[in-house]
This record gives C-alpha cells, sequence and structure tokens, in this order.
C-alpha cells in the first residue's frame, strides 16, 4: 500500500528521541534519562481546578483562541515577567503544546522553497514541521566552543537569499545552553537586516540558573517580526496536558488561528482552565520544582567530570549534553551498547541534528534516586572504554 502515501511523509525520519524511550519500555529494570518528562505531578491545585471544572460539566468547546480568560490572565503575566505586550484578543493563541504552535507558524509563513534557519542541534520538531511545510532546511551549527551559542558568522555562511524563518530555541534543548541580550542582539540585527521572521521557542524560560532570560521579542525592532512560542508542559510539570501558546503580531496570529480552526478546533477545555489556574496560584510549586532541577543539574554535571568526560554546564532547561567522543564511540553506537550493556537509555546527540554528534542527551527530569543509579551504570561503562 506504500504507493497511495505521500513522499513527503514518508521521507520523514522517525523522533531519535521516541526510538530509545520505546526501546526502554520493552525491557526491566532500565533508567531512561531520555525524554523531557518532569518527574513532578502537575501541582494539585492546578489538578483539584481541572477536576472541579469536569464536575461542573464544564467539557464543551472554547474560543479558537482559547479561552479568553485564560488569554488575559497569560497577557498579564507576560507583561508582568517578559516584558512583553500583547493583547489577549488578537495576538495570543493557546495551541496544543508549543509544538503545535511550531507547526502552525511554519504551515502559516513558509511558501514551498522559502528557506528556515535552524540551529543545529537543536529539538527535532523543528525540522520535521518546516520540511512538512514545504522548507529548504538550512541548518546553522552550534559549536561547544562557543557554548553552544548562535554565532552570526555561522548564520551568515548558511544564510542563502531564500530564507525567511530563523528558529530560535534558548534555554536551549539539547544542550541547555542560554543566550544573554547583548549575545541576542547580533542576531537581532541579522534578523532584521535579512527581513527575517524569527520563530522563537521559549519553552524553557523558567528554567533557567544564573541569569535572566531575555525574551527575544524584546530586542529592539523584533517585536513584530517574532513568533514568541512556549507553555506550560515543562516549568509547571504538564506534558500530558498538552497546552502551549503562541503570541505575535496580529496578521500572524489571525492566520495560524484560521489553520488550528481546520485542524484542532481549540485546546482541551480542561488543560486551559488548570493553566489559568497555574498563573494565578501555581508560582509557589512551580519555584520549589526550579530549585530541585537546579540541584540535579549539578548532580549530573559533576557526575560526567568525575568519570572522565567533558561536560558543558547548562544554565537551562533540563538537559546536560556531555561529550562521548573520549570513549571512542559515536553518538548512536553509544546510546546503543549502554541500554544493552548497563539498562541506561539517553538520547544521542545527532538525534537533534548533525551537529550533535560526539555528545548524548540526558535529562536530569528525573528523582535524584534515578539519577545516582544511572551515574553508577553509566560510569562503568565508560570507564571500560577509557582504560
Amino acid at each position: 500500500m506504500k504507493h497511495y502515501l505521500s513522499p513527503l511523509a514518508t521521507s520523514l525520519k522517525p523522533s531519535g528521541i521516541r526510538k530509545f524511550f520505546d526501546l526502554a519500555s520493552t525491557m526491566e529494570d532500565v533508567i531512561s534519562l531520555g525524554v523531557g518528562e518532569p518527574d513532578f505531578a502537575t501541582p494539585w491545585v492546578m489538578r483539584e481546578t481541572a477536576i472541579f471544572s469536569l464536575e461542573q460539566g464544564q467539557t464543551m468547546y472554547t474560543s479558537n483562541a482559547g479561552l479568553i480568560d485564560l488569554r488575559r490572565e497569560l497577557s498579564k503575566y507576560m507583561a508582568k515577567s517578559l516584558g512583553l505586550n500583547y493583547s489577549p484578543e488578537n495576538e495570543l493563541l493557546i495551541t496544543v503544546g508549543a509544538s503545535e504552535a511550531v507547526d502552525l507558524a511554519m504551515r502559516a509563513l513558509i511558501v514551498p522553497g522559502d528557506g528556515v534557519l535552524i540551529p543545529d542541534p537543536s529539538y527535532v520538531a523543528y525540522a520535521g514541521c518546516a520540511l512538512m511545510a514545504g522548507a529548504d532546511i538550512h541548518y546553522v551549527p552550534l559549536r561547544a566552543e562557543h557554548d553552544f551559542r548562535l554565532q552570526v558568522d555561522d548564520l551568515q555562511l548558511a544564510y542563502t537569499p531564500n530564507c525567511k524563518v530563523l528558529v530560535l530555541s534558548y534555554p536551549n534543548n539539547p544542550t541547555g545552553a542560554i543566550m544573554t541580550r547583548e549575545e541576542l542582539l547580533p542576531i537581532a540585527r541579522f534578523a532584521s537586516e535579512n527581513d527575517l521572521i524569527v520563530v522563537s521557542d521559549e519553552i524553557y524560560s523558567d528554567l533557567t540558573y544564573g541569569g535572566t532570560h531575555t525574551p527575544f521579542a524584546t530586542l529592539p525592532y523584533m517585536k513584530n517580526r517574532t513568533l514568541h512560542v512556549s507553555g506550560f508542559s515543562k516549568a509547571y510539570a504538564m506534558t500530558g496536558w498538552r497546552i502551549g501558546y503562541v503570541a505575535g503580531h496580529p496578521d500572524f496570529i489571525q492566520v495560524m488561528t484560521r489553520i488550528h480552526q481546520y485542524t484542532i478546533m481549540c485546546a482541551p477545555i480542561m488543560a486551559q482552565i488548570a493553566a489559568l489556574e497555574g498563573l494565578k496560584a501555581g508560582d509557589s510549586a512551580k519555584k520549589e520544582m526550579i530549585l530541585e532541577y537546579d540541584r540535579r543539574r549539578r548532580l549530573l554535571v559533576n557526575g560526567f567530570r568525575e568519570m572522565g568526560l567533558s561536560c558543558f554546564e547548562p544554565l537551562g532547561a533540563f538537559y546536560v549534553f556531555p561529550d562521548i567522543t573520549a570513549t571512542g564511540l559515536r553518538s548512536e553506537e553509544f546510546a546503543e551498547q549502554l541500554i544493552k550493556e548497563e539498562k541506561v537509555a539517553v538520547v544521542p546527540g545527532t538525534a537533534f541534528g548533525p551537529a550533535g554528534e560526539g555528545h548524548i542527551r540526558c535529562s536530569y527530569a528525573y528523582s535524584t534516586q534515578q539519577l545516582l543509579e544511572a551515574l553508577e551504570r553509566i560510569s562503568r561503562f565508560v570507564k571500560k572504554r577509557l582504560s
């Protein structure tokens, strides 16, 4: 039956993250550090509010753009915490996770043949969504010697006149890198000079460990050419609720809402109600989770360094991206042999782009007990290769 299928669809590669997650699910006694899945439950105040809404029979559609009360509260939060001012009426759209927002952005902006500049390594969905919209992908390498921060020189080398969109992701998945305002300013100038629209995925903006996050849309002349993408999955431990949002110029949001209208209709009402409560009363629980992530972050970085692997210190998100080249293994080989020999699942760096070779991604959104046991197993594995 394959001849019925779209060549574009069949050419898409399976997610490199899910490959090892699925393999781990078929084995006993596996510790998985592969998926960005908080081990915390969504704060009780948010779950309780959602349960009560179900008991009250709130199971209907919402506005395509999302509950107006949620958009208003989100608008207030963004103004107060991020310095971003967006109208809840026509500049905000509630989506099914941040990933849907990225997909909508690509479909709204891309004409087949347009170029999309994507940092490498970065989250797997960016290239997939761009390809499905008919884009040409231009990878821009993120280098360890620059702490995985995007450099204008590398942008210039990857840029061609057909480029229309630049994807940004800071704090970065998979590296955990962040960029300061001063470091982002040259990127903003480059985007302005080359008439690029920036899709800035800032889903990890609350998860920073030193310094202050700078929303890209706050930079000079960037608000109207930036689509600010974020959501509740990471900071509020709401991955399964699938609740995200995108903010931007009304012309962009109008078209994205129209696509959303035909494909999704609206985000689930109970998830929207829980997110609204999170904005009102979930701050203390969020801060407690961030403090715990910071402690685990330091544990994992020190653990990799002690076993003899170079490990960049991540200052955002909840991932470490150690360099495994000293073992003599390529990223895919390391991940495959590690899960078979020591039953620890990690993600090869190449799952996030060609420049991820020589690294693995490990999430520290797991319990301290699991992280300590995983480090012991990985150390045993690495010791055999370094001796």
